[in-house]
């Protein structure tokens, strides 16, 4: 006679039981996961915003530095007032050239600070560091024949910059909608999203945009284009969501793992 130990047993492989409870605590990241697979199948045009989705433009000169540079210049100038204490501290440069443009739109000085700012990005774009997954992406969604864009607020010649050094240009050539000398023009304002959708013939619900801040997703609202925040850090996270963005991922890879499992 053959003892066995007391216990639930069963012939063939173990198998998970799924109780109600497991079925709860699952159900959402598999909705999740279902809904975002959805919104990168019916991508047919995908609107990229370049610093943050595709690379970290600022990583060995850092935006802070840049912001600075440029309030030094319009304080050499004497124009220390055009610019709030909170401001002139600002980390972000845009909000530099952005708040000049308020206060003096279309304006001669605009025009200059605006020119600066693009030399100082050409200058940091020699030492970008690539976002993880995004090269691998972006080729693969050029080769399952998506169509895509660049759609900025950084000057498109430090995006065509960076895209050359890394190979990427055919992926996007020539669809790169930056930064102009109209600064009104910037996101939120959905400009360079409408000059992308209307170059290659896209209609908004066809299209995605992925961005990294709030300015984007209310440019693509403003657009009509779906939106995926690409979110690096639990800062980002919250501001995504605060904005209103439902669909976010921490790392490009899981868009890469879902495009790829479609083919």
């Amino acid at each position: 006679m053959v003892q066995r130990p007391l216990g639930n047993h069963h012939h063939g492989p173990d198998t998970l039981l799924v109780t109600s409870e497991t079925a709860t605590q699952t159900d959402p990241v598999a909705k999740e996961t279902e809904s975002l697979r959805e919104l990168i199948k019916s991508a047919r045009f995908v609107l990229f915003d370049f610093d943050g989705p595709i690379c970290r433009l600022f990583a060995g000169l850092p935006a802070q530095r840049v912001a600075r540079e440029l309030v030094q210049w319009l304080e050499d100038l004497g124009l220390r007032e055009l610019l709030t204490e909170e401001e002139r501290v600002h980390p972000d440069p845009h909000v530099v050239v952005q708040a000049v443009n308020r206060r003096h739109p279309d304006s001669d000085l605009v025009m200059e600070l605006e020119e600066r700012l693009t030399l100082l990005e050409l200058k940091a774009a020699a030492t970008a560091y690539p976002t993880p997954y995004a090269d691998p992406l972006i080729r693969t969604w050029a080769a399952v024949g998506s169509r895509l864009a660049i759609t900025t607020n950084n000057s498109p010649l430090v995006a065509a910059q960076y895209l050359e050094s890394r190979g990427l240009t055919e992926c996007f050539a020539p669809h790169v909608y930056g930064r102009t000398q109209n600064l009104a023009l910037m996101k939120p304002n959905p400009y360079c999203l409408t000059r992308a959708l209307n170059a290659m013939g896209a209609a908004p619900s066809e299209a995605l945009m992925i961005g990294d801040a709030p300015s984007d997703f209310d440019a693509a609202e403003a657009a009509g284009v779906p939106f995926l925040g690409y979110a690096r850090n639990e800062r980002k996270e919250r501001e995504l969501r605060a904005s209103g963005a439902t669909h976010t991922v921490s790392s490009l890879d899981t868009v890469l793992g879902l495009l790829r499992s479609e083919g």
